[in-house]
């Protein structure tokens, strides 16, 4: 839900329409009468992207509709080669920061200390 507000106000730059998806059921649909019109060129926007999970979901709506991905963006990019499910495309994003990931038998001793949280939307 964090991208909304960001691919409004790039929608408003580039002078192009914005419209969003929302989970129904744990899967990405458009509603309000959000359509992607047959072979539009659509840019997905994102606030952070760590393994492009969510993004593929939308390219899964944008192919439905048989309309072309021009690319990602996102204000944080945080993946990683090893966390990254998006292949052959640029990410194009604010800032790029390495944020590191531990196996669950190898997570260093002062990180064990801090409770586990599940932040994000995709439980929404």
């Amino acid at each position: 839900m964090g991208g909304i507000v960001i691919g409004y106000e790039i929608g408003k730059l580039l002078k192009k329409e914005t419209i969003f998806c929302e989970r129904v059921n744990n899967k990405f649909n458009l509603r309000r009468g959000f359509n992607i019109k047959k072979k539009s060129n659509v840019l997905i926007v994102e606030d952070v992207i760590t393994t492009g999970k969510s993004s593929l979901e939308c390219l899964k709506l944008i192919k439905k509709a048989k309309a072309k991905n021009v690319g990602f963006a996102c204000i944080i990019d945080r993946s990683n080669k090893k966390t990254l499910k998006i292949k052959n495309k640029k990410i194009v994003s604010q800032i790029k920061i390495d944020v590191p990931s531990y196996n669950k038998k190898k997570i260093p001793s002062f990180l064990k200390k801090i409770p586990v949280r599940s932040p994000g939307s995709r439980r929404l």
